[in-house]
């Protein structure tokens, strides 16, 4: 057996591509979106919000860990691949969970959450046993994980406000380990530098869920207005919500995806990047595209008369959201501050005012325009740059 058996080969000046195995285990992360998005329609209330935002935690939180595991392991050896079918097995029952993870299912969530951290990380720990510098590096998320695993556990037996309050600190105990370079007694910690990674291939993996996110968001506004007579009003909104879409796609991917995946592979220290700008910040225009495609559910069913408080919340609040991230990752990762995206969101900043004097479908298509108006800025500024 050679000394490195689950681990990429890595090749100078040649990126790692995204496998097969990979984007089938991404599946699981759309079903797991797609009840995000539900749990919001069904519960929009603050508690609700609060129990939506952090189940979108976790389940981010098991993605993106996973990506960084895949970014060093081989995902077509056998083993490796063995281990993705497993935790797909345990993120489809985690999905299944999340629209009853505050009620009944709340144990049912929690196991299946802690057999994915804890069991991938184990895994990984005995694949590169022989390297001294990841086996210290995943010892240290090991104890962080099963210290988190405690209160998960522990608040599965709680019941309402208990409950968010004790998986709350197990969130919060898991999101301040990178930051604190998962500084162990006995262990130390970590840096940045150690974290060697293969930056196209994360950078690529983290568009890829930006993808699934959009995909969703296209997912509910078809079969809603599948559901629907299709009236002059109706179709407005729809059309108003796919050109939502397009449009944030078109800031994410047309030209800040491929050009910070170019940053983080010619960087001197990626563990940094791909620490700030595709571990913590990328999780925020995810959760703008989910909010957006609750904000035009709403729509589509009423989008004429008074706009009430949890629509204009959504149908502003979810581009606003996509900017802020859009902003913070652009910062994280070219170090400059994106002028087009701090005037798309003074603009929706200024919609907030005249959200009650119109209808949720003039709502919905003045945010709309207000992405349309970025991407087309950012696109003619792109075009006027040099190559």
């Amino acid at each position: 057996m050679s000394k490195k058996p689950l681990l990429r080969e890595r090749r100078e000046h040649e990126h790692a591509r995204v496998t097969y195995v990979e984007l089938f285990f991404d599946l699981v992360f759309v079903f797991a979106v797609t009840q995000l998005s539900h749990a919001v329609i069904g519960h929009p209330t603050g508690l609700g919000l609060l129990h939506a935002g952090l189940l979108l935690l976790a389940v981010w939180w098991a993605w993106v860990f996973t990506a960084w595991v895949t970014n060093w392991m081989d995902p077509e050896r056998t083993p490796v691949r063995v281990m993705l079918f497993v935790m797909m097995a345990a993120g489809l029952v985690l999905s299944a969970a999340i629209p009853d993870a505050f009620g009944k299912r709340g144990l049912v969530f929690a196991c299946a959450y802690v057999f994915i951290q804890v069991g991938r990380t184990l895994f990984f720990l005995v694949g590169v046993w022989r390297e001294p510098a990841h086996r210290l590096n995943f010892a240290r998320i090991l104890a962080w994980l099963s210290l988190s695993a405690i209160f998960w556990i522990a608040g599965a037996f709680q019941q309402g406000e208990a409950r968010l309050l004790i998986w709350g600190v197990a969130m919060a105990i898991e999101y301040a380990s990178p930051a604190m370079g998962f500084w162990t007694p006995g262990l130390g910690r970590s840096s940045s530098t150690d974290w060697v990674v293969e930056g196209g291939h994360l950078a690529e993996r983290c568009a890829l869920f930006t993808i699934i996110a959009l995909g969703e968001s296209v997912i509910v506004t078809g079969a809603t207005v599948g559901g629907l007579p299709w009236t002059f009003e109706v179709i407005a909104a729809f059309a108003s919500a796919l050109v939502c879409s397009i449009a944030m796609w078109w800031i994410y991917f047309s030209f800040t995806a491929e050009a910070a995946s170019e940053a983080i592979a010619h960087s001197d220290n990626p563990g940094r990047i791909a620490r700030v700008a595709y571990t913590y910040s990328h999780l925020l225009p995810v959760a703008g595209v989910i909010v957006a495609a609750v904000g035009d559910e709403w729509v589509l069913h009423h989008p004429l008369g008074h706009t009430d408080f949890k629509t204009a919340a959504a149908v502003i609040g979810g581009p606003a959201l996509f900017l802020f991230g859009a902003l913070v990752f652009k910062l994280s990762v070219f170090r400059q501050w994106s002028r087009t995206r701090i005037v798309g969101l003074a603009l929706l900043a200024a919609l907030i005012p005249i959200a009650s004097h119109v209808s949720p479908l003039v709502l919905s298509i003045l945010s709309t325009l207000v992405l349309v108006v970025v991407g087309a800025w950012e696109t003619w500024l792109a075009e006027r740059r040099p190559r």
